[in-house]
């Protein structure tokens, strides 16, 4: 289950509006503070420059390279303590559709670890101790310690 916020456009493409929801300067900042730390090769220095774009971002979360996080809405994007983000993971909190926008909480849970490039669509929880496999599209929730793969994402079995 997803949860999302919908919220109406006029016209066929929503992209079109995104001004009217964000500032573009604070998008702007965004964009480049999370680019800075695609590239950051210390995990500290990661999580101090996504916490400045408001994500909240737990104790000794670890963040592997050229991870991508939603420029729109960082805010609404938790790294649970002691996470684990694989090298070009993508986590959204957002989604333009044809005539909306979907907003949503995006959280992966403390001792959770989402697999290289994996994509984390925006409302998904990934419960604590969750695990996502490599190139998964997550979809749907996680729940604590289980264990999900593929595309669509199914979870197969239940860790220990």
């Amino acid at each position: 289950m997803r949860r999302l916020q919908s919220s109406r456009v006029s016209g066929k493409n929503s992209l079109n509006h995104w001004t009217r929801f964000r500032n573009p300067l604070r998008v702007v900042y965004n964009f480049v503070v999370i680019t800075l730390s695609r590239y950051a090769p210390s995990l500290a220095l990661k999580r101090a420059l996504l916490r400045m774009t408001g994500m909240n971002v737990g104790k000794d979360a670890a963040v592997g390279l050229m991870a991508m996080f939603d420029v729109f809405y960082p805010e609404l994007i938790e790294l649970g303590e002691n996470c684990i983000i694989g090298y070009n993971t993508t986590i959204l909190a957002h989604e333009f559709l044809r005539g909306e926008i979907r907003t949503g909480k995006t959280i992966v849970g403390k001792d959770a670890m989402v697999g290289a490039n994996a994509t984390v669509l925006a409302g998904v929880e990934i419960g604590a101790g969750g695990v996502v496999s490599a190139a998964c599209l997550v979809d749907g929730d996680v729940p604590a310690h289980a264990f999900a793969k593929g595309n669509p994402m199914r979870v197969h079995k239940r860790a220990e």
